[in-house]
């Protein structure tokens, strides 16, 4: 093989080395292992765009029908179990409904809002409920682990209030609206029978309702307090 040809494929040997080097190796320089000069794209500072994702973020109430993109519910979970989460005693869990399961939870809706038949909802008010319930594209069902230690609860609790923000911006980034509601149904022993969930291992601390918004000008929350009025410094 030509000494010059020899040369050039040692030099880029050596520079792809350097590359993965400089990948598997934090501290290692690419440059100093011979690479050619090659050029990184510095990874792009997020802060900012963060910042303003939290602040743009809109609880969703009304929704058009409509799928999600593939793999985007699940995207939001891995988002969601990399919450903060003392002890790392993962308590969440989830359920995904389907159709025939949220007809089913309709169903219990409406029979608990018209205190079991008693008072027949109004023909409005369970079309609105029908829309609440089946509209949006997903519903997930959100569980905590139950413990004994009532400090553990309350770390665990946190750490799903957590995981569903986390959840809900993922989400919001791809413009997908979201909404964490309690209620209930929510608490309803037929609920926990027809979802699979033993309520003497997990409770159930609310429903996710994912999906598009019916209106593009969601409305703004009202506005929060300044932060002189709730942060206090000491020395």
């Amino acid at each position: 093989m030509p000494l010059p040809l020899l040369a050039e494929l040692l030099a880029d040997g050596a520079a792809l080395l350097g590359e993965l080097l400089a990948a598997l190796l934090p501290g290692h320089s690419a440059k100093g292992a011979g690479a050619r000069g090659l050029s990184r794209p510095t990874p792009p500072d997020r802060s900012m765009n963060i910042q303003e994702l939290m602040a743009d973020r809109r609880t969703v109430h009304d929704y058009r029908a409509g799928a999600l993109p593939e793999g985007a519910l699940e995207r939001a979970l891995q988002a969601a179990v990399c919450a903060p989460n003392h002890r790392m005693t993962e308590p969440w869990r989830f359920v995904r409904v389907g159709p025939e399961g949220r007809q089913a939870l309709l169903e219990i809706s409406a029979d608990l809002k018209s205190s079991g038949g008693a008072a027949p909802m109004a023909p409005a008010a369970l079309e609105k409920l029908k829309a609440k319930m089946l509209t949006p594209a997903e519903l997930l069902v959100l569980s905590q682990v139950k413990v004994d230690d009532p400090e553990m609860g309350r770390e665990d609790y946190a750490a799903i209030a957590c995981a569903v923000q986390s959840a809900m911006l993922a989400l919001w980034s791809e413009g997908i609206g979201s909404k964490w509601s309690t209620g209930d149904v929510t608490t309803d022993e037929r609920t926990y029978a027809r979802l699979g969930i033993d309520p003497a291992r997990e409770e159930i601390v609310g429903f996710l309702w994912v999906g598009y918004a019916a209106r593009n000008d969601v409305a703004k929350p009202r506005r929060r307090r300044p932060l002189d009025q709730i942060l206090r410094s000491i020395p």
